[in-house]
């Protein structure tokens, strides 16, 4: 009879244990969840201010497919990339729209050179983009295409950098 109250007494507190885990996984799950929403928002205010109210989605300056490296982990992704006034977005997918968030943004403004840069990375239709704080580098499909990607972005640094003398006057 002893026997049998302990381990009823045993079953108990193992029953107690699974319902107090229980418990706090979904705890966690709903931290998490809750975190994973706060940092959504988060991500989709920094975007917005990054923006800055350009309409992305339609009549951009230029547009295509180019590899790009992540940011954290160097593996190469192709990403969808759109020019329009003054900023470079990017995209998983081509089909962008209002609502769209962009992966990442670059104000042209903050860039010092755009050219070729096979030699450095050896990889064929490569270029980089270098800022103050960092060089990123591209792959397009063709030279033709890595051409016109310099061509255009080379023309935005220029017309981001004339409208800083026009603003500022000259240094």
């Amino acid at each position: 009879q002893l026997l049998n109250r302990l381990r009823r007494a045993e079953n108990q507190r193992a029953r107690h244990r699974e319902e107090n885990e229980r418990e706090r996984e979904n705890e966690r799950e709903s931290e998490e969840s809750g975190v994973e929403v706060m940092a959504q928002l988060l991500n989709r205010l920094r975007a917005e201010e990054r923006i800055a109210g350009v309409e992305f989605w339609h009549s951009p300056e230029r547009c295509g497919w180019l590899m790009k490296q992540g940011e954290y982990i160097k593996t190469w992704r192709r990403r969808w990339f759109i020019l329009k006034q003054g900023k470079i977005f990017w995209f998983k997918t081509e089909e962008v729209g209002p609502s769209s968030i962009p992966r990442g943004v670059i104000d042209v403004h903050r860039c010092l050179s755009v050219k070729g840069a096979e030699d450095v990375i050896n990889k064929a239709h490569a270029f980089e983009l270098s800022t103050y704080s960092e060089t990123m580098f591209f792959i397009a499909d063709s030279d033709k295409e890595k051409e016109e990607w310099i061509s255009s972005v080379g023309r935005a640094i220029v017309r981001q950098s004339k409208s800083m003398t026009d603003d500022y006057g000259s240094y």
